[in-house]
């Protein structure tokens, strides 16, 4: 019974850590395209209930040479029961198929992001600290007009993650898995700024947590 109990209260600490998003906490996993150069975001994402119904503020900095692209993303998530979380995050984005004059892409994007949570639990306090693996395959399209483009895209992905505690419980860390989706559309306007608009959805045994964001980009 003894060695029963940090073993429940450990399940009941995987339970409570925010495990919604991608990348970084609170946003979706964005699996659009290669940049052009350097490229310029900033988002904010809203949460539902299995999501810590909450809101996030990120931003992101990325450089496309050829068929490789590279993110480097931060963000902060407020939930609505718990404090404000920090978490930051890379990515890698190959183009497999079409460029910069094709109006078709298909993509492969790995990434990686890591945060920490503070939780509280009958044997005091743990820190709970998460490093999350998403791998997508995107796709994605343009549609061109005189003054702007429509870009609307879709990336069906595997989210592995690890969260380990820290406060003296036994069962210290563990590895699971999701299935999910993002997609998303795109206006891309001639003088290099472009609104943009995402919803990600994971697809999880009881709940359904979801973000929706939007935001704004800039390519020099």
């Amino acid at each position: 019974m003894r060695r029963l109990v940090p073993l429940l209260t450990a399940s009941l600490l995987a339970t409570a850590t925010i495990r919604a998003g991608a990348q970084v906490l609170g946003l979706p996993v964005v699996n659009n395209g290669v940049p052009t150069g350097l490229a310029f975001a900033a988002d904010v994402g809203f949460a539902n209930e299995d999501a810590g119904k909450g809101k996030a503020i990120g931003a992101h900095a990325a450089f496309g040479i050829g068929l490789l692209g590279l993110t480097a993303s931060v963000a902060r998530f407020d939930p609505k029961n718990d404090d404000a979380i920090i978490s930051a995050g890379l990515s890698a984005t190959l183009r497999l198929f079409g460029g910069p004059l094709m109006p078709f892409r298909v993509l492969l994007q790995g990434g990686v992001a890591h945060w920490r949570q503070d939780l509280a639990s009958i044997e005091g306090p743990v820190t709970a600290k998460t490093t999350r693996v998403p791998v997508s395959l995107g796709f994605a399209a343009t549609i061109p007009n005189p003054a702007f483009a429509i870009k609307p895209w879709l990336a069906p992905r595997i989210d592995i993650f690890r969260t380990s505690f820290d406060g003296g419980l036994e069962a210290g860390s563990y590895t699971d898995s999701d299935f999910a989706i993002a997609g998303g559309i795109d206006v891309s306007m001639l003088n290099g700024l472009t609104l943009r608009a995402a919803y990600d959805r994971i697809f999880r045994d009881g709940g359904k947590p979801s973000i929706l964001s939007i935001g704004v980009g800039f390519a020099p």
